[in-house]
């Protein structure tokens, strides 16, 4: 089955740094674009960072430009979102998100289950 399971997520200081994981199993994942999304309570869903599937892209929300990076290892079928510079409103759980087209229009999105970033004194 389809698994991807987030890890790394922890109380920081503002200021700080944090690095979250993703490690995915169950389809072919160099095939899929990756994304980082986060939500906190009470608000929506937002895209934070995202890699094409060869690494060769990626797209930053512009709140986190400059401060944030996403990397994938193909033979490792991982996904990193490495945090600096934290700051409070960073606080949100964390999701990974996996998406593909097929050439015939089927469309495949695999979630994790988060995992929480709290940025505070």
């Amino acid at each position: 089955q389809v698994q991807l399971v987030e890890s790394g997520g922890g109380l920081v200081q503002p200021g700080g740094s944090l690095r979250i994981s993703c490690a995915s199993s169950g389809f072919i994942f160099r095939l899929y674009a990756m994304s980082w999304y986060r939500q906190a309570p009470g608000k929506e869903r937002e895209l934070v960072a995202s890699i094409s599937s060869n690494g060769g892209s990626t797209n930053y929300a512009d709140s986190v430009k400059g401060r944030f990076t996403i990397s994938r290892d193909n033979a490792k079928s991982t996904v990193d979102l490495q945090m600096n510079n934290l700051k409070p409103e960073d606080t949100a759980a964390y999701y990974c998100n996996a998406k593909k087209t097929t050439v015939s229009g089927m469309k495949y999105d695999y979630w994790g289950q988060g995992t929480q970033v709290t940025v505070s004194s």
